[in-house]
């Protein structure tokens, strides 16, 4: 029988290895894992060089980048199996691009509760690769540009193309979120459609609560209100729902913290072998930064994750594309008031309703 202690390190992998959005920063902040298992499980992770050696660290604490990918490929830009892609209910392999859909700065301190912000994917800002757009669109258009002047110099390899691509989108990436944030990124956790799906899968699903009955087809939500379980392929769909929302994509950002809370509760009740199973269904489809040491982590790992949203000042039409607009010094305070005092915890244990 595991000891109460080795569960909860159990349950720290889970956060450390899966996270999807801000999944990885729930199971974070879950607890730690042995020393052994960490370092056995890290075998064969993915590894990105986004962040250099010599990058500014964060001062107060530890910065973790987490982005959600929309691709329905996998790591290497091969297609999804077609019955993953029917229970994903996400669309067809050729989808999504490769667009950052969720940004989440876990701001982890040397003491007291961390915090993770929400990037809203629209905020119109000074992208890496030069002018503006949306914050999302950072990764996506420097792997398009690393992979041309790949060919252009003659290399033609589709496998290598897209790990270069990939890696000049993550640098891309962080280096925009980070200037637009004021904030050095410390660590990178990267996952897309397919990583999010095995978590959920491995599960079991998720317990979440709607304030009212809502359709969509365009992401497959059909839910009546209340308290209700979702399979993985409805998980997704509840988070990626957007239309037909109150706030429009500020309530996807809601439903992501909602569903993150579910998972926490629905870690903290499964036996190990759920938790187990899990970490295998998912471990393939996280990237880490090099230099993200898991067992360093675990030892300083945070026992409490709070949630808020950074804010924005309306919405705005430009160039075709419907925007958000920011105020850059607000948001800039809003992320260093958040490092210093957090938001209150949530009242309750329920699972509170959202839209």
């Amino acid at each position: 029988m595991q000891s109460r202690g080795g569960y909860h390190r159990t349950v720290f992998l889970v956060l450390t290895r899966i996270a999807w959005a801000a999944l990885s920063v729930v199971v974070l902040a879950a607890s730690a894992f042995a020393w052994s298992t960490v370092s056995t499980i890290s075998t064969g992770v993915e590894r990105s060089y986004a962040i250099a050696d010599d990058a500014p660290r964060s001062e107060s604490g530890r910065n973790i980048l987490i982005m959600g990918l929309t691709t329905r490929l996998d790591l290497h830009g091969e297609p999804l199996p077609d019955d993953v892609l029917r229970r994903m209910q996400a669309g067809e392999s050729d989808r999504g691009g490769y667009n950052a859909n969720t940004l989440i700065l876990l701001h982890i301190p040397v003491s007291g509760p961390a915090v993770a912000m929400s990037v809203p994917r629209d905020n119109l800002v000074a992208l890496e690769s030069g002018g503006e757009g949306k914050i999302k669109e950072a990764y996506g258009r420097a792997k398009i540009a690393e992979e041309d002047r790949l060919r252009a110099a003659g290399t033609h390899d589709k496998r290598e193309l897209e790990r270069a691509g990939r890696e000049a989108g993550r640098r891309a990436q962080v280096r925009t979120v980070s200037t637009f944030l004021n904030q050095p990124v410390d660590h990178l956790v990267e996952i897309s459609l397919i990583g999010f799906f095995h978590i959920a899968e491995g599960l079991g699903g998720v317990d979440v609560c709607l304030k009212r009955a809502t359709k969509d087809p365009l992401s497959g939500a059909d839910f009546p209100a209340g308290p209700q379980h979702l399979d993985a392929g409805q998980a997704l769909s509840f988070v990626r729902q957007r239309h037909g929302l109150p706030d429009g994509d500020l309530g996807r950002t809601r439903r992501q913290q909602a569903f993150l809370s579910a998972v926490t509760k629905r870690v903290k009740g499964a036996d190990v072998g759920v938790v187990q199973a899990m970490i295998d269904m998912a471990k393939q489809d996280v990237v880490l930064d090099e230099r993200f040491d898991l067992v360093e982590f675990a030892r300083n790992i945070p026992t409490e994750v709070r949630f808020d949203t950074l804010p924005i000042e309306g919405g705005a039409h430009l160039g075709g594309l419907d925007v958000n607009k920011v105020d850059r010094d607000k948001v800039r305070a809003k992320v260093t008031e958040l490092a210093s005092a957090p938001p209150p915890p949530p009242p309750g244990d329920g699972i509170p309703c959202v839209d």
